[in-house]
């Protein structure tokens, strides 16, 4: 009754020549997961202007955030122009060669950003970025 399901030497079967497939396709999802690089930025959308000489920045980095809505964050918090300068210089005492970049939507007013450049350079801040996309 189950001699057809039985493999022979001449008929591998179909459930042999199956593994070996599965194991490099495993192994290749796992070497693409793996070598694969993250960028880490906060979760929150916004639509970055572009520009033909937008660069990487390598070193620590803290972020403003002014979204479409013009809300302000402080890498991922939540904070007011009232609050941001005490939060900036809790966060920049301890390591004053950060980079600070700023990251507004495209639809924020220009006076938001230059606002928020000021308060950045009273808290401290020596190293100063705007964020864009490259057009490249």
């Amino acid at each position: 009754m189950f001699q057809r399901f039985k493999e022979s030497p001449e008929n591998p079967g179909a459930f042999s020549t199956m593994a070996p497939m599965a194991d490099v396709v495993f192994l290749l999802l796992i070497f693409f997961m793996i070598t694969s690089s993250f960028v880490m930025e906060p979760g929150i959308e916004i639509d970055l202007p572009r520009a033909v000489t937008a660069e990487e920045q390598p070193r620590q980095r803290v972020i403003i955030t002014i979204t479409r809505d013009r809300t302000i964050l402080l890498d991922e918090d939540i904070v007011s122009f009232e609050t941001l300068p005490s939060r900036l210089e809790a966060v920049l005492g301890s390591s004053r060669d950060a980079l600070l970049i700023i990251r507004a939507d495209r639809d924020v007013p220009h006076g938001f950003v230059v606002r928020a450049l000021d308060i950045s350079r009273e808290a401290g801040a020596g190293q100063l970025a705007i964020a864009t996309e490259s057009l490249r």
